[in-house]
């Protein structure tokens, strides 16, 4: 089996976790050995597994190891993953067993991307890297999603949907069709977005609109 570590020791941690035991349970794919973190020290035990280190320790890491970054803040999750420059280390794309997914052919996940239980992706769709679909997302045809973007529970994307790289899409909001989400822009949890977003923007409501802006990342 390959060896695998997580980078980040919070909650969305432990659940990437149990989303590979989840994965192991069907096809017996990883060994894993612990998780990276800069808040904790080396050696504690988190559910039963030990903190391996931080990013320092990660770059010195003389093995190959498979690592994904379970860090909900696609600012700080760009900026850890820029900080590693370890020949040894892979990130592998996360896909929960029971994800409802078109023919691979024709649609596309990078590296590092991680997509939860309850996941409805159709056709004719390209995931960047190091994305994050949370619990019972759904994606409709067409749609392009950047790298780093995070999407928390029950995201509903519909149809010919462009989000570039770094968005955050919160709990439960929904984006209509034939939309584009800029750079960066944050989306409110229940927020429906029915008009393009701008980038580096701060957008709630229903219909979503910008309440602030801040600066490019």
């Amino acid at each position: 089996m390959k060896k695998i570590a997580i980078f980040g020791v919070g909650g969305f941690g432990r659940e990437v976790h149990m989303l590979i035991e989840q994965i192991n349970a069907k096809i017996k794919t990883y060994e894993f050995i612990g998780y990276f973190d800069d808040g904790y020290k080396i050696g504690e035990r988190i559910n039963d597994f030990p903190v391996l280190g931080g990013v320092t320790e990660l770059n010195q890491w003389n093995e190959p190891v498979n690592l994904v970054y379970a860090i909900g803040d696609p600012s700080i999750k760009r900026n850890v993953i820029k900080k590693v420059n370890n020949g040894n280390v892979s990130y592998p794309s996360l896909i929960h067993p029971n994800v409802l997914i078109g023919n691979m052919k024709f649609n596309s996940i990078g590296e590092g991307t991680i997509i939860t239980a309850g996941n409805i992706i159709t056709v004719n769709i390209e995931i960047g890297k190091h994305v994050i679909l949370n619990l019972s997302c759904t994606v409709g045809h067409d749609t392009r999603i950047g790298d780093y973007c995070s999407f928390m529970p029950t995201v509903n994307i519909s149809g010919e949907v462009i989000i570039e790289e770094g968005v955050y899409v919160g709990t439960g909001a929904k984006i209509i069709n034939q939309l584009t989400i800029g750079e960066n822009t944050i989306v409110g949890a229940g927020a429906v977005v029915a008009k393009t977003l701008p980038p580096n923007c701060t957008a709630i409501g229903i219909p979503a609109k910008p309440i602030k802006f801040h600066d490019k990342i």
